[in-house]
């Protein structure tokens, strides 16, 4: 979730950009069934061996075997387990709250972790810069809550509200937020709006056939010699049957000459009689 920053009508606006799914539904509650209504939603991908064995069955149910797992309290109807849930639900322009855990800090003084002033760079003033100050009255004798004073800070649970999706990329699942978002790089975030949602259906795995490689052999070098000699002789034997066809359709046609010459009495006759 680095931040970044896009152009819009001649303006640059900085961003976050979000990956935002896709997720799953592996569990619809209702008033009735759970006496609350909420929707459980899945993201992410892990190895099945890091799950445990009741939570790997009620995943399966739904086709996933997530890293991340959170309710929503929502009456959604039409909701079944195995929807999914991308960012085409989202339009540019939507209004969102986001919910993350801010980045741990450690431990901080009061001037950075409650923007105190600090104490006067003046004469005698001594390492007392970046002080607290008087913490309370000497009358009650005791510390009162919630007073300002330093400790840890970060690693909270924080909602930015009123967020605006400025551009959205359905290709890759991608919400480019307006502003920042809680939470580090790589960070989880809860995104929650208004509206209904919509549900894709999920696209089911091709199933990849291994192919096998056929090994050839090698050809030595007296298959190939063999090979050309029979190439050399075929065209030798198809032309002396060509030459023996050309040869018993001459004797046939001389045959069929010879018929009429042998065959003439009545020539002969006539002849003989003038």
């Amino acid at each position: 979730m680095m931040m970044t920053q896009i152009w819009a009508n001649d303006k640059v606006m900085a961003v976050t950009p979000i990956l935002a799914g896709p997720c799953t539904v592996t569990q619809v509650k209702t008033k009735t069934t759970d006496t609350y209504d909420a929707l459980q939603v899945a993201y992410g991908n892990r190895k099945e061996k890091n799950i445990k064995k009741p939570q790997l069955g009620h995943f399966l149910a739904a086709g996933v075997k997530p890293t991340k797992v959170r309710e929503f309290r929502a009456e959604v109807k039409d909701a079944k387990v195995g929807d999914v849930i991308t960012v085409a639900t989202f339009e540019a322009g939507d209004t969102i709250d986001v919910t993350g855990t801010s980045k741990g800090k450690g431990f901080q003084g009061v001037v950075k972790r409650h923007h105190f002033a600090g104490g006067r760079k003046s004469h005698g003033n001594k390492d007392q810069l970046r002080m607290g100050g008087s913490v309370g009255a000497k009358g009650p004798a005791h510390i009162f809550k919630n007073m300002k004073m330093p400790g840890r800070m970060g690693n909270e649970r924080i909602t930015v509200k009123n967020l605006e999706i400025v551009k959205i990329d359905e290709e890759n699942n991608v919400l480019f937020v307006k502003g920042a978002v809680p939470g580090a790089i790589n960070g989880f975030v809860m995104i929650k709006g208004q509206g209904e949602l919509k549900f894709s259906v999920p696209v089911a795995e091709e199933v990849v056939t291994p192919v096998t490689e056929e090994v050839a052999t090698p050809i030595t070098e007296e298959e190939v010699v063999a090979v050309n000699e029979e190439k050399i002789e075929a065209p030798v034997e198809a032309s002396e049957e060509k030459v023996e066809e050309t040869v018993s359709e001459e004797a046939v046609a001389d045959k069929i000459e010879e018929v009429p010459a042998d065959s003439t009495p009545e020539t002969v006759s006539t002849e003989d009689n003038k």
